[in-house]
């Protein structure tokens, strides 16, 4: 048992050493957070905007900008989520594969990354949390965070994905932020008009958003959307596991030892002619030459 917690302990080590260096992960989540959802709360009008809540029924009519707030908080928390997990594992992914061959457990790795995942996406939810209820206070502050908890961590098992499958940065960093940007908008009612629709229900932040929602507008209860939010962490979370644990298998090429040739006697160890066919028998030719 020490030994196991030693190993899980020496790989979220190096899992949150390798979190900090990115410093520029470090600045979005002081920087970006705020002033995006200040931008929103300055910016948009404070018009109410009513929409039909899918996960309670209700028809809610909150502010324009309290409402941007909310899906600017849910679009920062995710792409820093997802921006951070694909950097360490793009970057990392080497490192994990050299430890995975020279025999530290797979399964240790894996739980460090989800130890370091979850404490990033804690803090960046809390961090949400506060900053879009400076100006205004949500009707349930700890369901808001549990709803951004959510959705940062989907996003953070997506960039496992992305940073174990795409052989390109920017190609992981495209991917991440355009999923994100058109999950996100397709489900806010002032930019979107099909936000009721019912294909909204398979994007990856559904049921986050309507928690968020719930939360922030609604006395109502939203576990039933975190549930919805947890299908989709849970496949994110398996398909994390599964490329995880392709990209750290053992690629040495093994080959077959060559079935050795059965033994011939004494005659093996001859040279090339010990195996030619014996010459016919029968009386031996006379040499012709002159008389």
């Amino acid at each position: 048992m020490r030994r196991h917690l030693s190993l899980f302990v020496t790989a979220s080590r190096y899992a949150l050493i390798g979190h900090a260096r990115n410093r520029f992960a470090m600045l979005l989540v002081i920087v970006y957070i705020p002033v995006w959802i200040a931008l929103a709360y300055v910016t948009i009008p404070d018009q109410p905007a009513p929409f039909r809540l899918r996960a309670t029924g209700e028809v809610l009519s909150p502010p324009g900008n309290h409402l941007t707030q909310i899906t600017g908080a849910l679009n920062a928390v995710t792409l820093i989520a997802g921006f951070m997990m694909f950097a360490a594992t793009f970057t990392g992914g080497a490192f994990d594969r050299r430890l995975a061959m020279a025999g530290y457990p797979r399964y240790h790795l894996v739980l460090a990354k989800l130890s370091a995942l979850t404490l990033v996406c804690v803090a960046i939810s809390v961090y949400a949390t506060a900053a879009a209820g400076f100006a205004w206070t949500p009707r349930q502050p700890l369901l808001l965070t549990a709803a951004l908890f959510g959705a940062a961590l989907t996003y953070g098992a997506l960039g496992v994905v992305f940073g174990s499958v795409l052989r390109r940065e920017v190609e992981g960093m495209f991917a991440i932020l355009m999923i994100s940007v058109l999950d996100v908008a397709l489900q806010n009612p002032l930019s979107s008009s099909g936000s009721d629709s019912a294909v909204v229900r398979f994007l990856p932040t559904y049921g986050a958003v309507q928690a968020s929602m719930s939360a922030a507008f609604s006395d109502a209860s939203g576990g039933r959307a975190l549930l919805t939010q947890c299908l989709w962490l849970t496949g994110a979370s398996a398909a994390g596991f599964l490329v995880f644990r392709r990209r750290t298998r053992n690629a040495l090429v093994r080959h077959r030892k060559a079935s050795l040739p059965a033994s011939r006697g004494a005659g093996a160890t001859e040279g090339p002619g010990a195996h030619l066919p014996p010459a016919e028998s029968g009386p031996t030719p006379e040499r012709v030459g002159p008389a």
